[in-house]
């Protein structure tokens, strides 16, 4: 029981991945179909974001009334109806319409399958669903573009994931049952996380009390900080790696995937160490292995730029899954839902905010400012991290 719904939930996070570049890998042809300038793309992103900010704060509550397997089960749905929303739009403003609920399912989604791992399986599955989220967000871009060379059209790419989507979604209506029996690990993680973290309160918390409980903003400025780090070496990689060291556009490409190489390989990785090592420990030696990718990267050299990115994403790899799954630990398991759902509404602030601000800090100085930017951010995510160690240490 417990592996079949384990199975479904890694087809989940596939499915979390697969919208995710479909946006950008179709909005060069979208953008002239539709007859509005380049940077309207980023009103679909900022609605997108906005909408799984709100839904993964509210998560908390629709978890308890509902249950982690129908929030899951009616937000890929939502996202499902959404993307065929978008491969039957002609007009701007019906994207405009159909982005609100592709963010409301995607946050609200993202937020229960996580706190759902966390209490119910072991670290390794938390690095390896997040791995088979880089696989989905990696195959978004070739069914894009499969489309696009068949001729088509755009629509036809959002329509093959949009009918991905309700399969799934008819999958996990099906293996509900079995998600309302996996109730004995639950147990288990609210006894041990009771014991280990006796200062967490059995009330069921707001929001503004889930603000207020120790350890839980600096942990949202940590999610926030890794969100920087890592979409701003994604979306800015390329461009730095042409202007500032001067290569061609179509190698800078295929370079600038060595950071999403290599946190994909680190999440495959880390989850066969997970459970030796502890979140602690992965969190701390994701950290130092970024500080040391940043730091090659500010050098003068090619080929200490390229590696830089490969461990940058290296370092990154670990810190997203074990900081969720170690939020359970850290303030129990009651509270984990609220928490996470905190953690990831900062890592969508962090995404849709951070590296915009990045752009027009370079269009304003230099893109050589990159790695000082990527430093700055790795530095606050170990200050923050570290900074909930020591709350979580004296509560106990």
């Amino acid at each position: 029981m417990y592996t079949l719904v384990l199975s479904v939930i890694y087809l989940a996070f596939i499915s979390l991945g697969l919208p995710d570049s479909l946006l950008g890998s179709g909005w060069p042809v979208m953008q002239p179909e539709l007859g509005v300038p380049v940077s309207f793309a980023g009103i679909l992103t900022m609605l997108i974001a906005l909408g799984t900010v709100v839904s993964s704060l509210f998560s908390d509550a629709l978890t308890r009334r509902f249950g982690a397997g129908k929030v899951t089960a009616v937000s890929v749905l939502m996202t499902a109806v959404a993307l065929l929303g978008f491969s039957v739009s002609s007009q701007f403003w019906m994207l405009i319409l159909w982005a609100i609920p592709y963010g409301l399912g995607a946050g609200a989604v993202d937020a229960a399958l996580n706190n759902y791992v966390a209490l119910h399986y072991a670290a390794r599955h938390m690095s390896w669903l997040h791995c088979f989220w880089g696989i989905g967000a990696s195959a978004s871009p070739y069914i894009m573009s499969f489309a696009l060379t068949g001729g088509y059209g755009w629509h036809t790419g959002y329509r093959i994931v949009g009918i991905a989507q309700l399969v799934l979604t008819a999958i996990l209506f099906c293996t509900l049952p079995l998600w309302k029996k996996v109730r004995l690990p639950l147990e288990k993680a609210e006894i041990q996380a009771a014991r280990e973290n006796p200062g967490a309160a059995k009330e069921k918390p707001g929001l503004l009390s889930t603000l207020k409980t120790g350890g839980v903003i600096p942990m949202l400025i940590a999610f926030c900080s890794y969100s920087a780090v890592e979409q701003t070496s994604m979306l800015w990689a390329s461009s730095y790696l042409v202007q500032q060291r001067g290569m061609e556009a179509e190698t800078a490409a295929g370079f600038a995937s060595l950071f999403f190489l290599g946190i994909t390989i680190g999440r495959l990785l880390s989850g066969f160490v997970s459970e030796r090592l502890g979140d602690k420990r992965l969190i701390r030696l994701g950290i130092v292995l970024t500080l040391i990718g940043v730091g090659l990267i500010a050098l003068p050299w090619d080929g200490a730029v390229l590696a830089g990115l490969a461990v940058t994403g290296l370092g990154c790899a670990p810190v997203y899954p074990s900081i969720i799954h170690a939020t359970p630990f850290n303030f129990g398991a009651e509270h984990s839902q609220a928490v996470i759902g905190v953690e990831m509404a900062g890592a969508y602030i962090g995404t849709t905010f951070l590296p915009p601000l990045f752009g027009w800090l370079a269009s304003w100085t230099t893109i050589s400012l990159l790695p000082v930017y990527l430093l700055f951010f790795t530095l606050l995510m170990l200050l923050m991290t570290e900074r909930v160690n020591r709350i979580v240490a004296k509560r106990r």
